[in-house]
């Protein structure tokens, strides 16, 4: 009945900068009432109402626009309707007949912006041990590693599993790039290149060199110029949460209790603080400058040096905090200073991620609470398997839920921190979704991870088949025997991915949630001058009436206003329609 979000369609400039006047459009339907608009902002703190103009005006609908001064560095700002049924406020969480909070209040920040590529993105992640093996000699594997061949089974569950090397580099990933590039992706992250002791690597023994075993320092060189020559970019993977205990800061600090390193890390006389308890991981204390100024110069130099486009942070959420230690919010501020202009810097965050998404830190976390397990939770057939270790089963949603969900999470950040999240299905960290979902649903699983905004992520191998049913045997090599991979779901991903890079509506546009039931999600996506309506059905329903707010708004070649909306089992549509 009433929709504003922060996209190009309803805010006249997404960047702003302090001091600069926006204009704001709120659309509401004609079946509303209303009859007056005011946008209420605060100011230096203190509430301010403007009223708004009718801007366009249909017997379906009406655009009111206003004009916002960026005052502060965050604008926060909700509408307030007048309606024949009675006052309405319209915030990010929705339409409210009674008082809401400034928590959901839609937010213009006038921080400097996220890359202006980053929208453009479509990332591939790989794990490097396990994507592609190069021809090129290697020394001697270290004495913790246990060789594996290409097709060995994965020994999840069992001792070592983590020591298990495929034998995957960089210059494998390097010889790749063909594959990603036909698949449409144009920027890889790369899970740790640096040398450790596991194959996953974020247990780091130095940031000073690439792990040897991964090619080393000439590898990830030659990795980013190829990609770059091909208009792809490259980010990397860092921890600044905690090192491995053969990082070379932590054996100084270990042995020279009189070091600087010392006071890198938590110590409690021989006892050390650590990530989740486990002693081989023990934690950074970020109040030491120095290490700040060391992490921050490992930042600043695999992008300057080695051609990174910017950086993934694994455990961004544990980073600078440990019992009244707070430091989270800073930690990201210095990283990102550290990382400078057109680069991109994305963090994990497993839960809600709103109080790391205000601010000049992070551009964007991974949307695993508010894309990832709705999604699981709405088309999982194999709900037994936990969802990052939380107990019991994978809930059953409907529809209704997904929505909600997402709205509730999209409500809570500024939009542009939203549309710079990365999205994902599942990574090197979950199970493979086809195992959870099943091959249909995974179909409909990418249609909404392409469709639906933020950055889209695949995880190598999931756009040919890839399964796995635990996080450990999700890292199965990649299948790169033509008779080991689904061609109808590579093709299905090309697809999509071309579309989703093809249209600016699915880049940079809005989201306009207009149904969501039990077995069918429909939702528009639109930027000037272009709409998109998207439904996706996980099982054959009951036919679903064309929404009376699309009537004389939107048309298609194959959908008439008023018309019922296709009732397949699992299906997505994609219509292009006129406004």
């Amino acid at each position: 009945m009433a929709h504003h979000d922060g996209s190009p369609l309803y805010v006249s400039d997404p960047s702003p900068g302090l001091g600069d006047r926006v204009e704001v459009f709120a659309r509401t339907a004609g079946a509303l009432g209303t009859r007056r608009v005011f946008v209420r902002s605060a100011p230096d703190g203190e509430p301010a109402f403007t009223e708004a103009t009718a801007d366009r005006v249909t017997p379906e609908e009406t655009w009111w626009r206003a004009t916002l001064r960026v005052v502060n560095p965050e604008c926060g700002y909700r509408f307030l309707l007048h309606t024949d049924s009675g006052p309405l406020w319209l915030s990010a969480a929705g339409l409210s007949r009674t008082e809401v909070t400034d928590a959901a209040d839609f937010t213009l920040t006038a921080y400097p912006p996220p890359p202006a590529w980053a929208a453009d993105a479509v990332i591939y992640q790989i794990f490097p041990d396990r994507f592609a093996r190069s021809e090129r000699p290697r020394g001697p594997l270290p004495s913790w590693a246990r060789p594996a061949a290409w097709d060995e089974p994965i020994p999840y569950g069992r001792p070592h599993a983590l020591q298990q090397i495929y034998g995957g580099d960089l210059w494998g990933v390097a010889e790749r790039l063909d594959h990603v590039e036909t698949l449409g992706a144009n920027l890889v992250y790369l899970t740790p290149f640096f040398p450790a002791r596991s194959n996953h690597r974020y247990d780091a023994s130095t940031f000073d060199h690439v792990d040897p075993l991964l090619g080393g320092d000439e590898a990830l060189k030659s990795l980013t110029a190829r990609a770059h020559a091909r208009g792809m970019r490259v980010i990397g993977d860092i921890t600044l949460n905690h090192s491995g205990d053969a990082h070379d800061w932590f054996v100084t600090a270990r042995n020279d209790h009189a070091s600087r390193e010392r006071d890198f890390y938590y110590f409690d006389g021989d006892d050390y603080a650590t990530f989740a308890g486990v002693k081989s991981l023990p934690k950074f204390d970020h109040r030491s400058a120095e290490l700040r100024r060391r992490l921050d110069a490992v930042i600043a130099r695999y992008p300057e040096e080695y051609g990174l486009d910017g950086w993934r942070v694994d455990v961004a959420q544990s980073a600078g905090r440990h019992g009244a230690v707070e430091l989270n919010a800073q930690v990201a501020t210095a990283t990102r200073a550290a990382l400078g202009d057109d680069r991109l810097l994305l963090a994990e965050n497993q839960f809600d991620a709103s109080s790391a998404l205000r601010g000049d830190g992070w551009h964007g976390t991974m949307a695993y609470a508010g894309f990832a397990r709705p999604v699981w939770s709405w088309l999982a057939r194999e709900r037994s398997t936990e969802f990052w270790g939380t107990p019991g089963p994978i809930p059953a949603y409907g529809g209704h839920d997904l929505a909600a969900v997402m709205r509730a999470y999209a409500a809570r950040i500024p939009w542009r921190s939203h549309a710079h999240n990365l999205t994902l299905l599942g990574s090197h960290d979950t199970a493979r979704f086809r195992s959870i979902a099943g091959r249909d649903h995974q179909h409909l699983g990418a249609a909404l991870l392409f469709t639906l905004p933020g950055l889209p992520m695949v995880f190598a191998g999931d756009e040919v088949g890839v399964e796995g049913v635990h996080l450990e045997d999700g890292r199965r090599p990649f299948p790169w025997d033509p008779a080991a991979q689904d061609h109808g779901t590579h093709r299905l991903y090309r697809e999509l991915i071309a579309l989703r890079r093809g249209r600016e509506a699915l880049r940079r546009g809005g989201l306009r949630w207009l149904r969501a039931e039990r077995d069918v999600v429909l939702f528009e996506r639109a930027a000037p001058g272009e709409t998109l309506l998207i439904q996706v059905s996980r099982n054959a329903h009951a036919p679903m009436p064309a929404p009376a707010a699309l009537a004389g708004l939107l048309g298609a070649p194959d959908l008439a206003p008023g018309e019922p909306m296709p009732a397949d089992g699992p299906a997505f549509h994609i219509w292009e329609t006129a406004r």
